[in-house]
């Protein structure tokens, strides 16, 4: 397996949203699909690295620091086993350590994650 270092561009959400942009987080998922589509297959245990960068409109008065990290890799890690985890058995289960953070960035067009994947053997 290869090495997986990309940056995915977009805004990050996780789950649906019931006021605003109610379709925005599906468009989050067809991006990360549309800009993974063509990486490397995992085909073994990996490290994942995951960086959101999210613009300071996910930073509101009441959520000070961003929406939760577990709700954004769970739409993120749903979109990756339609694509780079796909040939995978178990998908993403084949993750054996994961690092997970979310900053802010100054705008949207600066939005997205940055996604690295490393291989490891285990046997």
């Amino acid at each position: 397996m290869k090495y997986i270092n990309q940056k995915i561009s977009g805004v990050p959400y996780g789950k649906r949203k019931t006021k605003g942009d109610t379709e925005a987080p599906e468009k989050w998922t067809q991006s990360v699909i549309e800009q993974t589509r063509y990486l490397h297959k995992v085909t073994e245990a990996c490290i994942l690295r995951v960086t959101f960068l999210l613009p300071p409109n996910k930073f509101p008065k009441d959520l000070p620091y961003g929406p939760d990290l577990d709700n954004l890799m769970k739409r993120f890690s749903d979109a990756l086993n339609q694509t780079i985890f796909s040939n995978t058995e178990g998908q993403d289960s084949c993750i054996v350590e994961m690092a997970v953070m979310k900053t802010m960035v100054d705008s949207e067009n600066d939005a997205g994650a940055f996604l690295e994947v490393l291989p490891i053997r285990i046997k």
